[in-house]
């Protein structure tokens, strides 16, 4: 099949273009030109586009429907509807990445494929709303539409989570010196980091098995998430120091020392998708544990010359 993948330099596409060349098909991956394209194996058989992907763009919409792919896999979201608009006429798959966020806090863990409540992200939010509005469309178009929502990225090519809620290689400097660790009274969330190579798995299961990932929305993540105790625990053994823990008043921690909703949202907010569905239905099954990634990602990083 003739596959687009968008973002397709990007942390999943790096794990997932290799698999979907190894399976015989014609590869074009798109990106705006910023990271140069993987070298070596897999990768000598892409075929690599550059184009802005822009919103309400019609450059962009041009581009997409003279590449003419069969299926269109695209990990960014700029502008979904547009993309499927252009590509509809050729595309018989499409298939978007989303994240455990846009269904909103949730109410339930391990957390189903289903609206929770109000997603407070703006761009998440709006993301959510096209998603779900594609689907319909591509539903009435007779044409296969899948998502797929994973919660923490993690593992080799990017820097991961750190205890403050971002991805700072200072923070991540200062645990390797046993710097302390702040965490709010009562906190007793789980935070899901998820490998991307077993992310791209769910994209790779959705291709083979277009007939059965149709109108779906599968979450996708490890076997199990980790407490945020446990989350600074895995630190402290791959750094292999004592890092201390001080709970503080909530008021104080997300006011003063995370005021970020985007950071101090690994800290209130529970990271556990259910990965019952595309186990059941795509045979999804994780590689990798949340310490096993994190671990991953800590060696790449150490091997990048970041710590």
């Amino acid at each position: 099949m003739k596959i687009c993948v968008i973002g397709g330099t990007g942390h999943i596409a790096k794990f997932l273009v290799p698999m979907l060349v190894e399976d015989g098909h014609s590869v074009t991956v798109v990106s705006s030109g910023r990271k140069p394209l993987p070298r070596g194996g897999a990768w000598e058989r892409v075929s690599h586009q550059t184009c802005p992907y822009l919103r309400d763009d019609d450059e962009w919409q041009r581009f997409i429907a003279e590449l003419g792919a069969e299926v269109i896999i695209d990990l960014l979201g700029v502008d979904l509807p547009a993309t499927y608009g252009a590509g509809k006429v050729s595309c018989k798959h499409i298939i978007a990445c989303g994240s455990l966020w846009m269904l909103g806090e949730p109410k339930i863990i391990p957390t189903p494929e289903v609206t929770q409540g109000p997603c407070e992200f703006d761009g998440y939010a709006k993301r959510y709303q096209e998603i779900q509005g594609v689907m319909e469309e591509a539903t009435r178009d007779g044409i296969a539409f899948t998502a797929i929502f994973p919660p923490n990225i993690c593992g080799p090519g990017k820097i991961p989570l750190e205890t403050q809620g971002g991805r700072n290689v200072e923070v991540h400097r200062e645990l390797i010196q046993g710097g302390k660790v702040y965490l709010p009274q009562g906190c007793n969330n789980t935070i899901g980091p998820c490998d991307a190579q077993d992310i791209a798995q769910a994209f790779w299961l959705a291709v083979g098995q277009r007939e059965k990932a149709a109108d779906q929305i599968f979450n996708v993540g490890a076997s199990y998430a980790l407490t945020v105790e446990g989350f600074v625990q895995a630190y402290s053994a791959i750094y292999q120091v004592e890092i201390p823990i001080e709970y503080v008043n909530s008021d104080v921690f997300y006011k003063k020392i995370i005021p970020n909703p985007g950071a101090n949202y690994h800290f209130r907010a529970q990271m556990l998708p259910d990965i019952t569905k595309i186990s059941e239905v795509l045979g999804y099954r994780p590689k990798y544990t949340p310490e096993e990634t994190i671990e991953r990602a800590a060696l790449w990083m150490e091997s990048q010359g970041l710590i």
